[in-house]
Formats: structure tokens, sequence, C-alpha cells
């Protein structure tokens, strides 16, 4: 999957503490997130991932108390990456089943790339169906985050294979027991189709978007998920 920078003993103590950091940070300015680790009862699968350090932030400027906040949350979330990078297999998917039920993958328009709002570019793809639609797991992984935070409303990150985040946005609702830490397969409904967020005023669509991991940086980086998603079949469902 990567090759992790072996992990001194300090370092060790530092990512356990960075969680309870956030958390204070965020009390103190009244705001609230809270992370999740694996369930217990999944099998570690790459014990070296376990020894994978983060870099630690740096700034160019000092930041604002939101900012602070903001990159709080996303330490923590980070500081457990090892945790569940273990409980993954090394090699990211070669195939990426289609999220939303009903579609078939030529019926999507590919707008990788296309122009955004503030100079953005999209990252991801977008799978319009009715709402209420459910949309399943490309793939086999673990739930990471479960966020209204996200420009998109309603989202669900899924760390999969490779450490690879698949990221489904713009929910009109989370499925039933949906929640972090839990195990998913292809046949697992993460929610249903809508339009949250920043796609109010639009049909209802899933925004899709896959993100490979770097591991000098602890950042994930998109790439177009188009060229590897296939049409939902019975085998998505093993």
């Amino acid at each position: 999957m990567h090759e992790p920078v072996r992990e001194r003993p300090a370092q060790r103590r530092s990512r356990a503490s960075i969680v309870a950091l956030a958390v204070g940070v965020a009390g103190a300015l009244g705001l609230g997130f809270a992370q999740t680790l694996p369930d217990p009862d999944l099998p570690i699968l790459d014990p070296a991932a376990l020894a994978l350090v983060c870099p630690e932030r740096t700034w160019s400027m000092p930041p604002t108390a939101e900012q602070l906040v903001r990159a709080a949350s996303r330490d923590a979330y980070r500081a457990l990456l090892p945790d569940f990078f273990a409980r993954l297999p090394g090699e990211p998917d070669a195939v990426l089943w289609m999220p939303v039920d009903g579609v078939r993958v030529a019926q999507v328009a590919d707008t990788w790339g296309a122009p955004r709002g503030g100079g953005r570019g999209h990252e991801g793809q977008d799978v319009f169906a009715p709402r209420g639609t459910p949309v399943r797991s490309a793939t086999h992984g673990i739930v990471f985050e479960v966020s209204d935070r996200f420009t998109g409303g309603r989202g669900v990150m899924v760390l999969g294979p490779g450490g690879v985040r698949y990221f489904y946005t713009h929910f009109d609702a989370y499925a039933d027991g949906l929640r972090e830490g839990m195990a998913v397969t292809p046949n697992t409904v993460l929610g249903y189709v809508g339009t949250a967020g920043n796609a109010a005023g639009t049909p209802p669509h899933l925004h899709f978007g896959a993100y490979a991991f770097d591991p000098e940086t602890c950042r994930h980086r998109a790439f177009d998920p188009l060229p590897l998603m296939v049409d939902r079949t019975r085998e998505a469902a093993r």
C-alpha cells in the first residue's frame, strides 16, 4: 500500500494525543466533532501501516480560530489513518462498481475537470438519478467519515484498498445504521440521491469522487474514477 515512515516512541505518543487536542480546541471554541476508530473486530491485514507518521502541519501565516478548528478536525481524522489502512488490502481496486442503483456507466456524462465556482475543476463524476435512489459503496472498505460539513452537504467518505478515499455527497438522506468505522461491501447502501449542499437547484444526483493516498504528504489527491467504473451486476453483491 505504502512505505510508512517508522515511528519513534515520542511520535507515537504525539499521534495518540492529536485527537484529544483537537477535541479540546473545538470545545474551547464552542464547536464539536468526533472521530471513530474502525470496528475492533476488523482484522489487521497490513501491520506495517500502523507505523505511518504524517508530517506536522505548517502555516505560512498565523491561522484564524476557525482555521484552527477545521485543521484540528482534519488532523484528528488523519491521525486515525494508520488504524484504518492496517485493516485494508494494500493494492487499490482495479474496478469500481457503479454506485447508483439503476444507472449504467454509459449514461454518465464525463464532467471530470469541468469548470466549477471559485476557479475549481470538477474532481469527480456526477451520476444523475431520481431523488431517493439508493447509493451503494463502489468498493469494499471502511466508512471513514459521515458528515454534513462538506460543500456538497451530506456526504460519506469510505477508505478502500490501497488507502484510496471514495467520496459520495449530495445525499437526500443517509442509510439507516450507517456509521463511521463500519465495514462496507459493494452491496452496502450508504445513502440516497439528493440535492444537498451546493447541488441545490440542480437535478438530483450523486457526486462521486476518488482520491489516491500520498504517504509522503498524508494527503489524498483526486483522480478520475470513470475509467474504472463498471455496470453493477450480481457479482457486486459478493
